[in-house]
């Protein structure tokens, strides 16, 4: 199996995210293969990205990038509106519409979820990494007026 530089695993990682989730939302799901969970694709090439997950207020999935058929890269993770909020359907709107903006802003630097910080009236988005492409970890938070309405925490790395 010939192998892939970083460059390119990277510009298919963020195309791959920017087409997705961060493009339709729960929109871009495909029939998934697990009953019960949504599901996310992107195929360009030799390249092949899913996302899986569950739950939609709270959520529990995983990315997998795949080369030549092969999984060579995932990330895990959890979280979501925290429970004060999480019944406030148009604030959960308002809230994933506002991630979703902050996951389009992803960066070769932060490849992982959203960039570092973003703002946008009274939401702020914070991401905090630990680790590389190789092996991470990071929580990223939503804040709403100073209210904390948002987290998730996210691992993963290269599979060896």
């Amino acid at each position: 199996m010939a192998r892939f530089t970083q460059e390119d695993f990277l510009a298919f990682l963020l195309e791959a995210k920017r087409h997705t989730y961060a493009a339709l939302g729960d929109a871009a799901s495909v029939r998934p293969l697990l009953p019960g969970s949504r599901q996310l694709e992107w195929h360009v090439g030799n390249w092949d990205y899913r996302d899986i997950y569950f739950g939609m207020v709270f959520f529990v999935g995983q990315e997998v990038v795949s080369w030549q058929g092969q999984p060579v890269w995932s990330m895990a993770y959890a979280g979501g509106v925290t429970a004060e909020w999480a019944h406030q359907e148009d604030q959960v709107s308002r809230i994933y519409a506002f991630l979703r903006q902050a996951l389009h802003r992803g960066s070769r630097e932060l490849p992982f979820r959203g960039p570092a910080s973003w703002k946008e009236q009274d939401l702020c988005y914070v991401n905090r990494v630990e680790g590389n492409l190789e092996v991470f970890q990071g929580v990223e938070e939503i804040v709403a007026a100073g209210t904390l309405v948002y987290r998730l925490h996210y691992c993963g790395g290269f599979l060896l």
